[in-house]
């Protein structure tokens, strides 16, 4: 499908709108500003997985925060679900590239934990969790502590503990990007498989190339500081994808000539080229 077409569909079937936001730091003499993101538009469909992609500093973390109601913006306007960002309850959650997990808390109580919070029933909330454990693959290691389980088993625990809460919009910034290669490679076909059984709409911020293609329904490519989109790219591939796949890895190509013909992207920021 061509991205007019497909932007169409996700036009008929928004769950996220972002319109002309604007996003400044002051800098240490309090006097001037720092601009993030300029003019900047986004539109995502509901159910839809879509990557971000940038370089480092661009805003991609300060758009997500700003969308988890986490931090304020200057103007413009965010719409999920016909009403303004940040909103009321816990449809919009947020996972980090650090777990934050609580490491005096087993794994199925750190993904109660959310629930615990809410006033969910004990027999309901550990019902809940142990669905979620054991879809993330963990279901032997729920009496695990933190220190006894790998960084990707951490990871699974985070992302278990969010979809417990059974948001409508699940925000994911780097999530992997401090795994080994193998884990790394094992959290993407799970992920896949995540989105595939639950059909959660995620936005999902990454650095390297080649997982946006192997993750993303779309992939959006943002300029440097302050960021607009670039250039968006829709992957038309079926499902469950590897990194190593053949089709994965021409669009991979593609995404990475289009970062160096536009000249504003270091070598080797964005991970290996898949050639």
């Amino acid at each position: 499908m061509g991205l007019q077409n497909y932007m169409r569909s996700v036009e008929a079937n928004s769950i996220l709108r972002i319109s002309r936001l604007e996003k400044s730091y002051k800098i240490s003499n309090g006097r001037n500003t720092l601009p993030v993101l300029h003019d900047f538009d986004l539109n995502v469909g509901e159910g839809e997985f879509v990557t971000l992609i940038g370089p480092s500093g661009c805003g991609k973390s300060t758009l997500l925060n700003i969308v988890a109601g986490l931090e304020g913006y200057d103007s413009g306007e965010i719409v999920f679900k016909g009403q303004t960002v940040p909103v009321p309850g816990h449809d919009i959650v947020l996972i980090f590239q650090e777990d934050a997990l609580f490491p005096w808390l087993n794994v199925r109580e750190n993904v109660e934990f959310g629930l615990k919070q809410r006033g969910i029933s004990k027999e309901k909330r550990r019902a809940t969790a142990d669905s979620y454990v054991e879809m993330v693959g963990l279901k032997s290691f729920a009496e695990s502590y933190m220190h006894q389980l790998s960084g990707g088993m951490k990871q699974r625990v985070a992302i278990a503990r969010g979809l417990a809460l059974d948001p409508k919009i699940l925000l994911m910034d780097e999530p992997f990007g401090a795994l080994d290669a193998t884990n790394r490679e094992i959290l993407q076909r799970e992920i896949q498989d995540i989105h595939a059984r639950t059909r959660k709409t995620i936005v999902f911020v990454t650095h390297d190339v080649r997982e946006a293609v192997c993750l993303g329904d779309r992939v959006v490519v943002l300029t440097r500081s302050p960021a607009q989109i670039r250039r968006q790219f829709v992957v038309d591939l079926g499902r469950p994808r590897r990194s190593e796949d053949i089709a994965v890895r021409s669009l991979t190509n593609s995404v990475l000539r289009e970062l160096k013909e536009e000249g504003e992207f270091g070598e080797g920021e964005f991970g290996e080229s898949a050639e």
